[in-house]
């Protein structure tokens, strides 16, 4: 049965059916003819309920009629739960999905290729019913990083600059106030500086007002602080406890269990929390610490760069002018952090799919027709969004993305030369990108892939055990940290912490021999 889907209306279905005799051959390969075929594809987020996804379908499904005789749906894994909702969807063998968002770094791709969840794509099956994507896939070199056992299973979304490294966002005019030159911050622990200021001086604000289990004071400090190199491949619950070191690339070992830097990290976020950094309840509260940032009831936040370009600095100008919103992204100190991998967004098709090649046609438009993208993408011009005399994409007067976002979340085959600029975005968007280009490191284990079905109990078990120090230790609330993290490392032990790595260690080995065998050959 499908669940949650975003129908096309009775009108569109109408239209589609009067229109389907135009589909005598299309750029998609469209040159079938009879009843469109619908093609439903899965992604993640909740549900649109205001009905802007379902008025872009009106006009979006006729143009794909037109190129591939087909027509789009949506099938929605919605956030609450979605790590399990989503692995369970693809193994489900649900046949009434065809197109499925994935990720290699975050949505488990290559863990469900090997389980059967995507159809192996041949290079004919691409070329013929995915041209246009074939072509510049191709023409980037990127299918390898696609690519297991020999078969294609997922069409990386490889021509799209976005940078998703995490740092603090910050008030340039208080920093400048607390003695920082120019208002800006270079160094982690500078911003205990900053944050007594904040405390002394904004009565009003917390110095970063924060909430949930969140490890950024952690490994904010971890990543600038040593080489460490997390294999993004491998998470024990919501964290991410392997790594391996710039200066030993080949051996695999954890920052959660070797070195002191854990215990420096830790020690500066308990004198953050004797300050009064942040809210005392804040390991449990949920409310929306951004709005208090917006609002000048906080003197930090923290998220990765497109936010900050894309939404931090236009609404930090707007609601507190004069601010001087600045950005410092973790491993700024010592140049450890990376670029995006080429599948950090994805799409594959699903194995049980009744109409795998139509998907691909349909995909090929959805990526590559700049008509249907910008449906796809941006909703219906002068309703969703507006062009600007200098080209730059806006929303109508009155719009408010809480209630009238589109929340199409095409997340899988973006594309540069679609997406215009935004009326929003950080005026200096070009010299953030230039300079963390200038600096940032390529991820070296795109292509490594983890045996996890051998370690998936061990991981389990650690996840338990980093839940309940690292939030802890994140907000300073152990007296002893360094009693704590004796404590959590012998936990973590008896987990099965030195298996998880032993089996890691194989694998990584494996690939590594593998990939000098075919640099020699």
């Amino acid at each position: 049965m499908r669940k949650s889907f975003a129908r096309v209306g009775a009108a569109t279905l109408a239209l589609a059916m009067s229109t389907a005799t135009l589909a005598a051959c299309g750029p998609g390969g469209g040159s079938d003819s009879g009843e469109p075929t619908e093609i439903t594809m899965l992604v993640l987020g909740d549900k649109p309920e205001n009905g802007r996804l379902e008025a872009m379908l009106e006009e979006l499904n006729p143009r794909l009629v037109e190129e591939a005789n087909a027509t789009l749906d949506f099938y929605y894994v919605e956030w609450a739960d979605w790590q399990t909702q989503y692995n369970t969807q693809l193994l489900s063998g649900d046949d009434s999905i065809d197109l499925i968002t994935t990720a290699t770094d975050w949505l488990f791709a290559w863990e469900n290729a090997k389980k059967g969840a995507f159809l192996p794509l041949s290079a004919e099956m691409l070329q013929e019913h995915a041209p246009r994507t074939w072509e510049q896939v191709e023409a980037n070199g990127n299918w390898d990083k696609a690519t297991l056992d020999g078969e294609i299973y997922f069409i990386p979304e490889d021509n799209l600059t976005q940078w998703t490294n995490h740092g603090f966002f910050y008030r340039g005019d208080w920093a400048k106030e607390a003695g920082f030159e120019d208002g800006t911050i270079t160094k982690f622990e500078d911003f205990t500086t900053y944050f007594k200021w904040v405390k002394e001086n904004k009565k009003d604000a917390y110095p970063w007002d924060v909430a949930g289990a969140n490890e950024a004071a952690l490994t904010g400090y971890l990543q600038g602080h040593t080489d460490g190199q997390t294999i993004q491949q491998i998470t024990a619950g919501n964290y991410f406890p392997f790594q391996t070191t710039e200066a030993d690339p080949g051996t695999v070992t954890s920052w959660y269990m070797e070195g002191d830097e854990l215990l420096e990290a830790a020690e500066l976020a308990k004198e953050w929390n004797d300050i009064g950094v942040w809210r005392e309840d804040a390991l449990n509260y949920d409310g929306v610490t951004r709005e208090q940032f917006y609002a000048g009831l906080s003197g930090a936040d923290q998220h990765h760069t497109q936010t900050f370009i894309g939404s931090i600095v236009d609404n930090m100008n707007k609601k507190q002018p004069g601010s001087d919103p600045k950005f410092f992204y973790w491993g700024q100190e010592n140049g450890n952090f990376f670029r995006d991998i080429p599948t950090h967004g994805a799409m594959a098709v699903n194995a049980t799919s009744a109409n795998p090649e139509k998907a691909l046609e349909v995909y090929d438009v959805l990526r590559n027709d700049e008509e249907v993208y910008k449906l796809l993408n941006f909703g219906i011009e002068g309703t969703d969004y507006v062009m600007t005399d200098d080209g730059k994409l806006g929303r109508p007067e009155g719009w408010d993305e809480t209630t009238d976002a589109l929340g199409s979340n095409f997340w899988g085959g973006r594309m540069d030369e679609f997406e215009p600029d935004r009326v929003t975005d950080a005026p200096n968007k070009q010299e953030i990108y230039d300079e963390l280009d200038a600096a940032a490191k390529d991820y070296p284990y795109s292509t490594l892939i983890v045996n996890k079905e051998l370690i998936d109990p061990y991981l389990a078990a650690m996840g338990g055990v980093l839940s309940e120090y690292i939030p802890q230790l994140q907000y300073g609330k152990f007296d002893d940290p360094a009693a704590a993290i004796a404590d959590m490392r012998a936990e973590l032990e008896a987990a099965g912490y030195n298996d998880a790595r032993d089996a890691i260690q194989a694998d990584l080995d494996a690939w590594a021999e593998t990939r000098a065998h075919r640099r020699s050959g």
